[in-house]
């Protein structure tokens, strides 16, 4: 599946990318062979701490190239009364008689916990495009499903977030 990204996204994971190959690996390999350098490798925890390290930062590096070979541009541009990328949207649910605020972002920004959700999300899918004030039906499988109102939209812009990790 191609990932959706924004060119934010993009900008951030060049960034993360070079900052890895450019200082991350200069550390890796340094520690890698301090640790080579205190003898038997056998029974050196030192060693293989620090090569398992430099796996991971040339994994990490990996997963970011191709993420960004097979992926999928979108606008982050959406009209002003509009549900849209980066917008802070309060939803009414109906079925439990709730309101939550959410923010809408790519899936790589994602965190549930943190109340961003993605747009390939199901009630991402769903409110993307609508206004304030609507009744949207959320589609969770082929037989299951309930109804969000919109309350309100408001146009945020916070770079903090960090892109997640594989």
């Amino acid at each position: 599946m191609r990932e959706q990204l924004t060119k934010r996204d993009v900008e951030k994971i060049q960034q993360e990318i070079e900052h890895r190959k450019l200082v991350v690996r200069k550390e890796a390999i340094e520690a890698v062979k301090e640790a080579r350098a205190q003898g038997d490798l056998s029974e050196n925890f030192e060693y293989y701490a620090a090569k398992r390290d430099k796996n991971k930062n040339e994994s990490r590096i990996r997963y970011l190239e191709r993420m960004l070979k097979t992926a999928e541009i979108v606008s982050e541009d959406s009209r002003e009364d509009e549900v849209g990328m980066n917008n802070t949207v309060v939803l009414y649910f109906e079925d439990d008689d709730e309101t939550e605020t959410y923010k809408l972002v790519t899936s790589i920004r994602g965190n549930s916990l943190e109340n961003r959700i993605s747009i390939e999300s199901p009630i991402g899918k769903a409110i993307l495009g609508h206004k304030a004030g609507e009744r949207v039906y959320v589609k969770v499988n082929e037989n299951a499903g309930y109804y969000v109102t919109i309350q309100s939209i408001d146009k945020t812009e916070d770079e903090s977030e960090e892109i997640r990790s594989f």
